[in-house]
């Protein structure tokens, strides 16, 4: 396994944010199969230790496809574009206002009658900014807004917070 070459290369992917997830996975499997260290038990010290670096690399990449976002900011990181950093990019303020009203409203809801479907609504709501985000990234990106799609994946990185963070509660309050 090349270890230089970039995840999608390394699954024989074309490189994008539209994938399909079953073919991923699907190659992720057989490449699983290949550099599984078991299969190196009875080899050298250094070619069982290539074999866990391989797995860990390949874990890594199959993490980072899979995930929207993850892949998304991948996506930048090959244009030379690290979002996992501060950044100077400045959001947009509206952006922001209704981030922190989210918040908020996910803060109340064991306060409410009816605090299922107050996460339920939240839920909806998430999604729909990811897919409206999910969208407008790819939009930008494929068009060259290097700059536009940076600001989307920041974007992408609240909407993507909220998500869990609904999920989590989600959890603590109906799971028994």
């Amino acid at each position: 396994m090349d270890m230089t070459r970039n995840y999608f290369e390394l699954f024989d992917l074309t490189p994008g944010f539209e994938l399909d997830l079953g073919l991923l996975s699907e190659k992720y499997r057989e490449l699983q199969k290949q550099w599984h260290p078991d299969r190196f038990a009875h080899l050298s010290e250094r070619e069982r230790r290539l074999s866990v670096q391989y797995t860990a690399h390949l874990n890594e990449a199959f993490q980072s496809l899979k995930s929207p976002l993850r892949r998304a900011q991948y996506l930048l990181l090959l244009q030379g574009r690290d979002t996992h950093g501060e950044s100077g990019a400045q959001l947009d303020p509206m952006f922001l206002m209704e981030q922190m009203e989210l918040r908020e409203r996910l803060s109340e809801v064991a306060e409410q009658d009816d605090p299922e479907a107050e996460l339920e609504q939240l839920q909806q709501e998430a999604e729909q900014a990811l897919r409206e985000l999910r969208a407008e990234f790819v939009s930008l990106y494929t068009g060259g807004d290097l700059d536009g799609a940076e600001r989307t994946v920041r974007k992408m990185q609240f909407a993507t917070k909220l998500e869990s963070e609904i999920e989590a509660l989600e959890d603590r309050l109906f799971d028994d």
